[in-house]
Formats: structure tokens, C-alpha cells, sequence
């Protein structure tokens, strides 16, 4: 968790500046270029991976589009578990994941070609703890979400927290047993969740497990003792992200972009593709252009589009080294 929040802070820093982290407004880097179209760009691309993904990966494919509207690409997002086998088998030529590949992946796409996967980290995702809009929780700890949803409580709690009254709420709500909503195993999120809130732990057999990141918010949209995890970008009127704060007595944050970008929000997290990119061979225009489009302006502002934070040009230019198609 920190690790990966450091990151993103000590990168937006490089750029932009420590009071760029202070913003109440989250805006793409203005460092980043403009998209221009390329010659020699032709053919059909297929993603397949993350759910968390799907609307991100819809916008980039609409923008690309518009520079090549003779470009057809296909999405398909069951989870981020489906990445890895569709870029080993040759099905997918991008692989979107909201968590890092495995090491069992990336030794099993190893074994497969001779070289490991590359990724881009094209947006930051801060994962909201969601509860119903009438729900008048305030605040929860890293420890407490733990309790709630894990049978392991690996973050300290004596005890499992079952009811709404065990964090404080009164009267009609005190006695209310907490209705708990998540992803399914497939699911990127479903791991990165249990990584970092769960604190490795397991999750309790009584966690809803949901096909997707919006049946999610609709299960506890329609459930006032709902509570649910799940990506900023999908959140509706009807439920609402609960402030976190790390450990007992910390600061309570929600999950906004300068909160993810700073390291406070506790559970942000990079998004990633992963492409099958041969470290001998240069990678041919039609994938390169893509790359280069998510790191522009244009896709960044996509990256707004859909809910989640723009990356800045310190990690958008290590990232096209890392594919040869820094300029």
C-alpha cells in the first residue's frame, strides 16, 4: 500500500510540483503533448482483462479512433485474472489489470516467450469504500474495514464487526447487521482489495461476490445496510465513498485524486496494460500509437472521463523508455 502510494506521490512531485498535490481540482499534467496522428497505422486490436478497466479502456479506444477511424478494437473485461492467459495465448494484444501481474503470471508468460510482460501504468484508481447515500457512517479505519469484511482480521481487531452499532451508530442503525458487497476472485480488484484492506487476510464467506464493479454499487445502492469496495469511477447518487483513515486516530480522507496522488487515501492503486513487447523488435505503430495516445493530453483527459487520476509526465515518459517510444 505504501509502496505503490509513495510511487505515484514521489512522481507527481517530480513534475509538477509539491502544490499540485494541494488542488482541490485534479487536471492533466500540462507537460503531457498533444496526440498527432502517425502514418502506417492499420488493424484490429483486442483487449481483454479488467472490468474495473472497461469503461477507461472504451474511452481510449473511442479517442484512438478518431485519429483512425479505420482501426477496430475490441474489449472485453471479465477481470483481471483473464489478462495474463490472453496475452499469453495470443488472443489479446492488451491485457488491462487494476493490480500488478502475479509472479506465477509473469514466470508462466516467461516460460511462454523468453521475456517477461511490459506494462503501462495508464491512470491511478483509488478504490472507495461505499456505503447507501442514507447511511451516516463518518469514517472508517484500514482495521475496521478489515473487521468487516475478512474472517482473518489481520489488522488487529479482537473481533469481527457485524452490526453498524459496533462503529457507533445509534438508534435504528444500531442493531442493523451489516450487508457486505465485493468483487469475485477473478477480479483485480478482489485481490489488490484484500492486499491492502484486508492486510493479506481472507475474506469472510459472508462477502456478496459480484460479477462487476457497478453490480457492486447497484447492491448497495439497493441495500441501506449495504457496504461495498469497488473504483471511484463507478460510484452513483445513491451511495457514497466513506472517508478512510489508515489506523486508530489517523486523519479520515476521501478518495480523491489529490489525495490518492499525495499517498494519504490509503487504498489508490496504478492501472495497468500489459503488451507482449519483444525487447529485440521494435513495437509495430498500431500498438505504439495506442501507447502513445493514453500518454497524451487526450488520454489523460479520457482517464478524467472515467472517473479515475491522471498520471503525469514523469511516469508516462518512463513508461514509453520502457517501450522504446520516447521521441
Amino acid at each position: 500500500m505504501h509502496r505503490i502510494a509513495s510511487t505515484i506521490a514521489v512522481a507527481t512531485a517530480m513534475v509538477m510540483g509539491t502544490t499540485a498535490l494541494t488542488h482541490a481540482q485534479v487536471t492533466v499534467d500540462p507537460t503531457l503533448p498533444n496526440y498527432e496522428a502517425a502514418s502506417g497505422v492499420s488493424g484490429s486490436l483486442t483487449s481483454i482483462g479488467s472490468d474495473t478497466l472497461n469503461n477507461q479502456m472504451a474511452l481510449w479506444a473511442e479517442g484512438y479512433a478518431q485519429f483512425y477511424p479505420n482501426v477496430a478494437i475490441e474489449i472485453q473485461g471479465a477481470g483481471s485474472g483473464t489478462a495474463p492467459p490472453a496475452l499469453i495465448q495470443g488472443t489479446a494484444q492488451f491485457g488491462p489489470m487494476s493490480r500488478a501481474m502475479s509472479g506465477s503470471e509473469i514466470q508462466e508468460f516467461e516460460a511462454q516467450y523468453g521475456y517477461v510482460p511490459t506494462a503501462i501504468r495508464g491512470a491511478i484508481d483509488a478504490l472507495g469504500v461505499f456505503v447507501h447515500i442514507d447511511n451516516p457512517i463518518e469514517c472508517l479505519t484500514l482495521p475496521q474495514v478489515d473487521a468487516i469484511f475478512s474472517s482473518t482480521r489481520n489488522g488487529g481487531l479482537d473481533q469481527a464487526i457485524t452490526t453498524w452499532g459496533q462503529l457507533g451508530l445509534e438508534g435504528e442503525w444500531a442493531d442493523r447487521p451489516i450487508a457486505m458487497y465485493g468483487r469475485n476472485s477473478a477480479s483485480g480488484t478482489f485481490g489488490y482489495f484484500r492486499e491492502v484492506a484486508l492486510f493479506n487476510g481472507d475474506y469472510s464467506p459472508e462477502v456478496r461476490e459480484q460479477p462487476g464493479s457497478s453490480t457492486v454499487i447497484q447492491g448497495v445502492a439497493s441495500d441501506v445496510a449495504g457496504i461495498g469496495y469497488s473504483g471511484v469511477g463507478y460510484a452513483t447518487a445513491d451511495v457514497r465513498a466513506v472517508p478512510i483513515a489508515a489506523n486508530e486516530g489517523g486523519e479520515c480522507y476521501e478518495p480523491t485524486g489529490e489525495h490518492a496522488a499525495a499517498g494519504n487515501y490509503p487504498i489508490a492503486r496504478f492501472l495497468y496494460i500489459y503488451v507482449n513487447k519483444d525487447p529485440n523488435e521494435a513495437l509495430e505503430p498500431l500498438r505504439g500509437e495506442f501507447i502513445r495516445y493514453v500518454y497524451s493530453q487526450e488520454g489523460q483527459n479520457d482517464v478524467l472521463r472515467a472517473g479515475f487520476f491522471p498520471v503525469n509526465k514523469a511516469i508516462a515518459d518512463a513508461d514509453l523508455t520502457a517501450f522504446g517510444l520516447l521521441d
